[in-house]
């Protein structure tokens, strides 16, 4: 295969709903569109997706209805919602759409958190999951002649806490650390034009050790023939290598060597790491016997490794530590959608100029814009799931499918590299006395483990770990004094795991030695400083002057970050969120200290600021303004 990448995935703008799987024909539905609640659930049965003129408002999407952002503004109980939007042959030509050769399909980022779908009043499909994307094939649904009307309903219940909810309040207003809901649609929709035997998924896994990396490809269906897969990898604009196989499968998979990885006095030259963030691009094609070419992508991944040995957190084999923030990834204007694909850019960039390696996202799956941000600019992301209140079997069933969807959809990327399938026993309150979530909790490591053997998984962060391939401990002591007595030694970790951990709960259900283990603080700090807020603001600790916040977030970050034993920590958090007041920055990114001053308390020393990576977003086809 000679032809020469057209387009590099590793250099795209940002905007892009699917940034490990790209196409140029593609064509975004953002905009306004028609809008209503339905309080009492009569839409089905009076058969609002036949008649959209029961939708009387008008709504932007993808901003969620109780953001300002939407147009609604509404965070009142709302637990179903509609929505329309005509498709006319304009949007359908726009996504590039070839009726002699092409397949339309209709996708979404995601929509909290139960979707139905109809177009002219025809059901194409639902979904159930609040985090993650679905698509379906809509070509014969719609006309490149006339209109298509667009429905979709979505069902929010807030009082069902067995939905995978993360940090949305079960109560009307938002209170301690529980923010407003996000109801319906809050990610990107967008219609793409593809060939119908086409790459429907692909994945990556790096192998550092032996220089290659393993590709899976999951077809729409079984060849009828013999196909070839062509794959070339490259890194600005240098063959790294080629490959080609033959496959009758829907699934196959295939490992490709990278030749410039066999002088092992060169090998790291290629790695990836959030110092030097190397992306090595992919084009991937499946070709008939005849050699015609019937989809082609364009992708990219990091040759990089993680994991633990030796008390340490390993990247590329070697100890790394791990400087983490915690993210909520909500926004006062949009909520837990961005305001903009903009924004997802900066608030990497944020993260990385005040001096943090790593962000933890918290209670939330991000979006794979964000992401792909980290993979670009170089932040170690841990990947966790929004968890439900309750245990109880339907619950499990929400989270299991959920999470491997998750998982799947984020297992490429190179910044990810923990999973967090449960956080601080959410969802499993009586993990210490009931076997059925203790099982839960180990049966979720397990199914990460067996979906992605690559990674550390944590299988309860905070405490009450059941099994976890690293000790996370949250500890909001006042102090740094306090910090200090508690990881002053391994003698002093010892002890605080074998008696009952900071919050007061057990650190480990299923005994294990300390020594030996990769062991961080993955929440502490937590200090409120708010002068001009409402008294509702809230924190772990309280701090009333500059100085004074300076003087406490410094102590308990030098308190960790200079400690030998530990091999990371989680400062919480990067932003105020609603009325909780303990970020570096207040909601709307402004950081409360001078960069300059964050960033060395964050790094211990005089760092400059990281350099931004020019983007170069003229080979992506977009409509999106």
């Amino acid at each position: 295969m000679s032809r020469s990448l057209p387009i590099s995935a590793s250099a795209q703008g940002g905007v892009y709903p699917r940034p490990q799987l790209v196409r140029p024909n593609w064509h975004d539905l953002a905009g306004e569109w028609a809008f209503e609640h339905d309080d009492q659930d009569i839409g089905r049965s009076e058969k609002w997706f036949v008649d959209a003129a029961h939708l009387g408002r008008v709504i932007t999407v993808p901003f969620p209805p109780e953001s300002e952002m939407s147009g609604i503004t509404d965070p009142g109980f709302h637990p179903v919602v509609w929505y329309s939007r005509v498709i006319s042959p304009e949007d359908v030509a726009a996504s590039g759409w070839s009726p002699e050769r092409d397949r339309v399909v209709l996708h979404f980022g995601a929509v909290d958190y139960r979707a139905s779908v109809w177009i002219d009043g025809q059901f194409i499909g639902s979904h159930e999951g609040g985090q993650t994307p679905f698509s379906f094939d809509v070509t014969e649904a719609l006309s490149p002649q006339k209109n298509g009307v667009l429905v979709v309903r979505a069902e929010d219940d807030p009082h069902d806490v067995a939905q995978p909810r993360g940090k949305q309040d079960w109560l009307e207003e938002p209170h301690v650390i529980w923010y407003h809901r996000t109801t319906g649609i809050w990610q990107p929709v967008w219609l793409e034009s593809v060939p119908e035997q086409r790459i429907q998924a692909l994945s990556w896994t790096p192998n550092v050790p032996t220089g290659n990396v393993a590709i899976e490809v999951d077809l729409t269906r079984r060849p009828a023939t013999i196909l070839t897969v062509h794959v070339e990898l490259s890194l600005e604009g240098e063959i790294l290598a080629r490959q080609s196989y033959s496959t009758v499968e829907p699934r196959s998979q295939a490992t490709i060597q990278i030749a410039r990885q066999a002088n092992g006095q060169a090998f790291e030259a290629l790695l990836w790491s959030p110092e030097n963030p190397r992306l090595i691009d992919a084009h991937v094609v499946i070709a008939a016997e005849d050699g015609t070419i019937l989809d082609e992508s364009f992708s990219y991944f990091g040759l990089r490794s993680v994991g633990v040995a030796g008390g340490s957190f390993l990247l590329n084999d070697r100890p790394y530590f791990v400087r983490s923030v915690l993210e909520q990834g909500y926004w006062p204007q949009s909520h837990l959608a961005a305001p903009s694909a903009e924004a997802l850019r900066a608030e990497v960039e944020l993260i990385k100029a005040l001096g943090f390696n790593a962000a933890r996202i918290h209670e939330k799956v991000e979006d794979p814009r964000f992401l792909y941000w980290a993979d670009r600019l170089g932040l170690l992301i841990w990947g966790e799931m929004g968890s439900t209140y309750e245990f109880s079997s339907e619950a499990v069933s929400r989270v299991t499918r959920e999470w491997i969807d998750v998982v799947r959809r984020d297992r490429s990327h190179p910044s990810i590299v923990t999973w967090v399938p449960l956080n601080e026993s959410w969802g499993v309150q009586q993990i210490a006395h009931d076997d059925a979530q203790l099982n839960f909790a180990q049966s979720l490591y397990h199914l990460t483990r067996a979906l992605d053997p690559t990674r550390p998984v944590i299988s309860n962060d905070g405490w009450e770990h059941a099994i976890s391939d690293i000790l996370t401990i949250h500890d909001y002591a006042g102090t740094a004094e306090q910090l200090d007595a508690n990881y002053k030694d391994i003698d002093a970790i010892r002890a605080l795991v074998a008696g009952m951990g900071p919050a007061g709960r057990r650190l480990q259900l299923i005994p294990r030695e300390v020594d030996g283990q990769s062991i961080m603080v993955t929440e502490f700090g937590g200090v409120s400083f708010a002068p001009d807020a409402a008294d509702d603001s809230w924190g772990y600790t309280t701090a009333t002057t500059y100085e004074d916040f300076e003087r406490r977030v410094s102590g308990l970050v030098s308190s960790l970050r200079d400690n030998p034993i530990l091999s990371g920590f989680c400062y919480t958090q990067l932003t105020d969120t609603m009325q909780e007041t303990n970020g570096l920055t207040d909601a709307y990114r402004k950081p409360k200290l001078p960069v300059a001053v964050i960033r060395s308390i964050v790094s211990g020393q005089e760092a400059p600021l990281p350099r931004a990576t020019a983007v170069d977003d003229s080979s992506l086809h977009s409509t999106m303004g």
